[in-house]
C-alpha cells in the first residue's frame, strides 16, 4: 500500500474512532450526573457505567495504535518529501551555478568583442542590463583585433522535469502493513461482548 492511500484510509478510520470517544465520553458524563442526582445512583447505574468503561477503553486503544500507525507514516511522508525537495534545492543551486558560469563567459566573450549568438546576448542582457552595455562597450574597443565566433552556451538546454515532493512522499510505499481497520462499533461490540461472558 502508498503511503498517500494508507494516510486516507487511517485519517478516515481516526475520524471516526475520534468521533466515538467523543460521543461515549458525553455519554459517561451524563451517567455520572444521573448517578450522582439519583439516590443509590451507583448501584443502579453500575451495569451501565462498568459498559460504557470497556467501550471507552477499547474505543481509545485501537485509537492509539492507528495513531501510533499514521504517527510512523507521517514520518515515513515527510522524510521522502524533505529528501526530494533537498535533492531538488540542490539541483537548483547547481543548475544555478552553472547558468551563472554561462553568463559570465558570454560576457567576458562580448568583452572581447568576441562574436556571439543573438540568444546568448538575450540571457545576458535578460540578466543584467548594466552588465551587458559595460560588455558591448567593452566590446567596441576590443574589435580592432580579430574576433573569434561562437556557439550558443544554451544550445543543448533541455527543461528537466522536476519531481512533486509531495507526489513522491504519498507514492512511496508505507513502510508496513498498517493494523487492522475495525469498525468502531465492532470494537464496542467486542468490548461489550468481553463483558457479558465474564
Amino acid at each position: 500500500m502508498k503511503v498517500g492511500e494508507a494516510r486516507g484510509i487511517y485519517s478516515s478510520v481516526l475520524k471516526s474512532y475520534n468521533q466515538q470517544k467523543f460521543k461515549l465520553s458525553k455519554q459517561r458524563n451524563e451517567l455520572k450526573e444521573r448517578m450522582e442526582s439519583t439516590p443509590d445512583g451507583k448501584t443502579l447505574y453500575a451495569d451501565e457505567a462498568a459498559t460504557l468503561d470497556l467501550q471507552y477503553n477499547a474505543v481509545a486503544e485501537k485509537q492509539d495504535e492507528y495513531q501510533d500507525y499514521v504517527d510512523q507514516l507521517m514520518e515515513q511522508w515527510e522524510s521522502k518529501f524533505n529528501s526530494v525537495a533537498a535533492k531538488q534545492q540542490d539541483e537548483a543551486a547547481k543548475d544555478y551555478s552553472e547558468e551563472m558560469g554561462k553568463i559570465m563567459t558570454v560576457a567576458r566573450r562580448i568583452m572581447h568583442g568576441d562574436i556571439v549568438p543573438a540568444q546568448d546576448e538575450k540571457k545576458l542582457m535578460e540578466f543584467d542590463k548594466d552588465l551587458y552595455m559595460m560588455a558591448k562597450n567593452a566590446g567596441m574597443m576590443a574589435r580592432l583585433e580579430k574576433r573569434k565566433k561562437y556557439k550558443s552556451l544554451w544550445d543543448d538546454e533541455e527543461k528537466k522535469e522536476r519531481e512533486d515532493p509531495m507526489e513522491a512522499a504519498d507514492a512511496e510505499e508505507a513502510f508496513a502493513a498498517g493494523p487492522e481497520v475495525v469498525s468502531v462499533e465492532s470494537v464496542m461490540e467486542a468490548a461489550t461482548g468481553e463483558m457479558e461472558s465474564e
